[in-house]
């Protein structure tokens, strides 16, 4: 998306169904070494959809070298690609922040067997 491309809140309305649809595509891509969807397991640390209905999809993994990544990332553009409206899929890799465990959803903490509230 376009740095200088600002939605307006009418916009905004107007790309909240895509934008929920694009978070249920997310959540159909498991992590190959934990039994979590990405989003939940705080991966996706950045979302946004521009007006012509580009995603740009800024992610992590849960470690540096996880051998897999190539798989994930191809299994994220295409699934979210696949979502009917979406036009193009970008994905930017980063190591920063760190992930760690804070980052999980309570849906991914209940799934792992760990207490919500920590």
């Amino acid at each position: 998306m376009s740095e200088k491309e600002v939605l307006t809140p009418e916009d905004v309305k107007a790309l909240a169904p895509l934008y929920d649809n694009v978070i249920l595509a997310l959540k159909q891509v498991y992590d190959p070494e934990i039994p979590v969807n990405i989003y939940d397991l705080g991966l996706i640390y950045e979302l946004t959809i521009s007006k012509s209905h580009d995603v740009y999809i800024k992610m992590t993994f849960t470690a540096p070298n996880c051998p897999m990544a190539d798989e994930v990332i191809a299994e994220v553009q295409h699934s979210v690609e696949d979502t009917p409206d979406v036009r193009s899929c970008n994905i930017e890799l980063t190591f920063e922040p760190v992930w760690d465990r804070s980052m999980l959803s309570d849906e991914a903490r209940v799934a792992l067997g760990m207490d919500p509230e920590f």
